[in-house]
């Protein structure tokens, strides 16, 4: 038999049946509250958001339908009214026993659902966090005709449906009652469920109440009217105090109509971090989605805290947070560019508003200006810097001096700032977060501006040179105290400086601080490690002490004539450089601090005769 026959004998395989997907309910609960939700209070948004969107519905079809939500709790038992769609029987089933459908979708309002909070179909379901009974009556407004429908459901899975008279619901719309579960009922609490409606809904289109209580309070602050710019700006900054707790510097309006965007941004009163992330409040549709997001803003704009209703932004399956696409990314910008336009203001009408902004949020324009070229034109003569003639704008500094030097630490600063100052040699300390990357792109905002890198050739290049007979007659002083500092990577230089209170100035670059750190490294690798390091040696110049020769001290010193003294001294000097330049000790310099220290102690006791 051939292997056709074969395969032609062989049964095929008979066709399965498909199943069916089980859902525990219990455990999809369970994921809800501890994984989807952040806190069992989104429920509320939930019954309040099916409220609203059925609200909507009716509308759409009946533009003069009541358009009232009403929240009743008493005794851990809430109960729900609105005046919306309602439901049939049909929908019932379709709807409300589906996990993952949406109401939004059903009945060709596919095209019209921007128009809705809910995208995802899980409504009800975030019920079972706080309640272990669901029941919801409804009659339809779109079908006159049809009874009023009961749907009654448990947190094991079960659910049941029945017609009721229509005395139990006269009117469209739907009523839904939850019944609190063990542990939860502070959820359904009169209190509680007020704060929650108020948080959440305060912005919504609509009639919300709890009990006779209003929840609505519209128009949205930034809307309304008021007497006057003042008057505006104090009700702001009230709204500001009772949302996030403090009362802004200032406010920006974050109007930008296209993205369907209107709210305000509330500029912080003391300084932050940039890296802490700030924490938005943002409304969609009215409805309060998240208090916490935070990609709402340009990174550099983190001096602000903002409040804003939207309705073109999607939220994320739980609808605490913003989804991040092509539009959060425009909206983003938008919103940037608003808060750079309300700076470019300041800086023309308001310099004094600018002026105590900047006190505050210089590092945040820092930040926006590094990759802005015309708001840093525009910030120039407004930023502060540290310079060796105070703090100045790059603006101010620019005019005081033809080049622009600049360190890029502020140990480097600290080093070089009180000679390079007694020297007339301007400086910028570029340590800080930003400055240096500013500085050197000043010249492409102010053209001719020369700006360059203060390093130890330059500072020593302006100190005076001592007469060269002089520096003669101090070799022997000059070689010694070199020997003693020769193993640290240091050379030794004679130079006269003011002022004169300074015997010694410590100075190094990067490169020579690399180059140290390779040597530091080489010595104490194994053979293979010291072989690729020694390959790495560069020739940056070494680190230099350079000796003041007019300070009275170092004179002193120089006339000693033990060579183990002057070593001694030497190694003093350079120790208090590097100190006063507050550099970080190597393990090397604090032994050398300690030695040279007991050293001195040692010979100021010892006496001619060789007795302490």
């Amino acid at each position: 038999m051939d292997s056709q026959t074969s395969q032609a004998s062989q049964p095929s395989p008979s066709p399965q049946s498909p199943h069916t997907f089980q859902v525990d309910l219990r455990g999809l609960v369970d994921l809800l509250s501890h994984h989807l939700y952040s806190s069992p209070k989104v429920y509320l948004r939930e019954l309040l958001q099916n409220a609203v969107d059925a609200v909507t519905a009716r509308r759409a079809e009946e533009p003069g339908a009541p358009a009232r939500v009403r929240l009743y709790a008493e005794d851990g038992a809430l109960r729900v009214e609105d005046t919306g769609v309602g439901l049939t029987e049909a929908d019932v089933h379709s709807l409300l026993a589906t996990i993952g459908r949406s109401s939004k979708r059903a009945e060709g309002l596919e095209e019209a659902r921007s128009d809705f909070l809910g995208q995802f179909g899980i409504g009800l379901l975030a019920c079972f966090v706080v309640a272990e009974r669901i029941r919801v009556v409804s009659r339809s407004a779109r079908t006159p005709g049809a009874p009023t429908v009961e749907w009654t459901a448990s947190d094991d899975g079960s659910y049941t449906v029945r017609t009721l008279p229509d005395a139990e619901r006269p009117e469209p719309g739907t009523t839904v009652h939850l019944v609190a579960r063990a542990g939860a009922a502070e959820w359904l609490a009169p209190g509680r469920v007020a704060e929650l409606a108020r948080d959440f809904g305060s912005l919504l289109p609509y009639d919300v109440r709890v009990g006779d209580q209003a929840v609505t309070d519209l128009p949205a602050p930034w809307d309304r009217p008021y007497p006057g710019p003042a008057a505006r700006r104090v009700a702001l900054a009230r709204h500001c105090h009772d949302l996030f707790g403090f009362t802004p510097l200032d406010t920006i309006d974050l109007s930008v109509p296209l993205a369907g965007i209107r709210g305000v941004a509330y500029v912080l009163p003391s300084a932050v971090s940039p890296a802490q992330r700030a924490g938005h409040r943002v409304h969609l549709k009215g409805m309060l989605l998240t208090e916490r997001a935070e990609q709402l803003l340009p990174d550099w704009a983190f001096f602000v805290r903002c409040v804003l209703d939207t309705d073109s932004l999607r939220p994320t399956a739980s609808r605490e947070s913003l989804y991040e696409d092509e539009t959060l990314a425009g909206v983003r910008e938008a919103l940037g560019e608003r808060i750079r336009a309300w700076l470019t203001g300041l800086a023309a009408g308001d310099p004094e508003r600018l002026a105590a902004f900047l006190s505050v949020h210089h590092l945040g324009v820092k930040s926006l200006a590094r990759h802005d070229r015309e708001m840093l034109r525009t910030m120039l003569p407004w930023l502060p810097f540290e310079t060796t003639d105070g703090r100045l704008s790059l603006e101010e500094f620019a005019q005081r001096h033809p080049v622009v030097h600049f360190t890029r630490t502020v140990e480097e600063y600290r080093q070089v700032a009180p000679i390079a100052s007694a020297q007339g040699i301007g400086v910028i300390n570029g340590g800080y977060t930003y400055d240096s990357e500013l500085v050197q792109a000043l010249p492409s905002v102010r053209p001719g501006t020369v700006v360059a890198e203060l390093d130890a050739e330059t500072v020593t290049a302006h100190l005076d040179a001592v007469d060269p007979a002089e520096e003669l007659a101090l070799s022997g002083f000059l070689a010694a105290a070199r020997a003693r500092l020769d193993p640290l990577g240091c050379d030794v230089v004679l130079r006269a400086f003011h002022p004169l209170s300074v015997p010694a100035l410590h100075l190094d670059d990067r490169d020579a601080r690399h180059e140290q750190a390779r040597a530091d490294a080489e010595a104490q690798a194994d053979d293979l490690w010291a072989g690729i390091l020694g390959s790495l040696r560069g020739s940056a110049p070494r680190a230099r002490l350079v000796l003041n020769h007019l300070n009275p001290l170092v004179r002193r010193i120089s006339a000693l004539p033990d060579p183990e003294l002057i070593g001694t001294a030497a190694e003093s000097l350079y120790g208090q450089a590097l100190l006063m330049a507050q550099r970080p000790l190597r393990p090397a310099d604090s032994a050398l601090l300690n030695r040279a220290f007991i050293g001195l102690l040692e010979w100021a006791t010892h006496s001619e005769d060789g007795q302490a």
